[in-house]
């Protein structure tokens, strides 16, 4: 406190009133000195409010700038740096892994995407037409007579086909000149591509519970239940879907839509 003290000796007060009044104007209010003030008083006003004030003062330094310590070293902040690059890759990533994920589910449980490789549908649905099918569609009901359908091919299971159903279970489905007769009763076929050819024979099948008696629109170039060595009939559980639309048409080389 020396420097101080040395500094300001020259205002002490004294009996001259003239110069307590020349002192009491160098100073703010802040500052009052007393007139009986020795070294030991202006010691403690150092010590107890100067002092005091200034180490306030760099507290408050410390507690609006975080980086600020009492000890007055700045502290570095290490922040982990992503690399947006990697970043961006790995966003492309979870997106094709999300859409193949999507993809597998509805493909394996809710439809059927379909490609028809002959024309035994004709023209109904044409040689090279692609189609969706709802799995999902028997759930809570069964295949009636008309519903095209896709199923295993009973000789080859690993093949899938898409036909008519003719017939279902409890018909007696007959074939006569080139006519269908369902349960004695002609049925009515205005999608057929043209008449069945005559083979002046009589064909009747009984279809069994939980099977099928299915026939292509074409009838005079389709391999079906008539044809069948392994099953005539269609197992219930080999059908896969209902064929609910046409969205690609092979012969337009178009995307068209078409519902069944």
């Amino acid at each position: 406190m020396s420097n101080y003290n040395d500094k300001y000796s020259r205002y002490r007060l004294s009996d001259d009133e003239d110069t307590n009044d020349k002192l009491s104007g160098e100073f703010d209010d802040d500052y009052i000195i007393y007139e009986d003030a020795d070294d030991d008083d202006i010691d403690d006003y150092i010590d107890d409010y100067l002092l005091d004030e200034d180490l306030d003062s760099f507290n408050n330094l410390g507690i609006q700038n975080d980086t600020y310590y009492s000890t007055g070293k700045k502290q570095s902040r290490k922040k982990a740096s992503k690399n947006p690059f990697l970043s961006e890759i790995l966003s492309y990533v979870k997106i094709i892994i999300a859409a193949f994920i999507i993809a597998f589910i509805f493909t394996q449980y809710i439809i059927v995407n379909a490609q028809v490789p002959t024309g035994s549908m004709k023209n109904t649905i044409m040689e090279g037409d692609r189609l969706i099918g709802f799995r999902l569609s028997y759930i809570f009901s069964k295949p009636e007579r008309g519903d095209i359908i896709i199923f295993k091919y009973p000789d080859d299971e690993t093949q899938n086909f898409v036909k008519r159903v003719i017939g279902v279970p409890g018909d007696v489905v007959q074939i006569i000149h080139g006519t269908v007769y369902v349960n004695g009763e002609e049925l009515d076929e205005p999608y057929l591509k043209e008449p069945m050819d005559d083979n002046e024979t009589e064909e009747t099948y009984v279809v069994p519970e939980g099977h099928y008696f299915v026939m292509g629109d074409n009838r005079n170039d389709s391999l079906d239940s008539r044809y069948w060595k392994t099953s005539t009939y269609v197992s219930e559980k080999k059908i896969l879907a209902k064929v609910i639309f046409r969205y690609y048409n092979e012969t337009a080389h178009k995307i068209d839509f078409k519902l069944f």
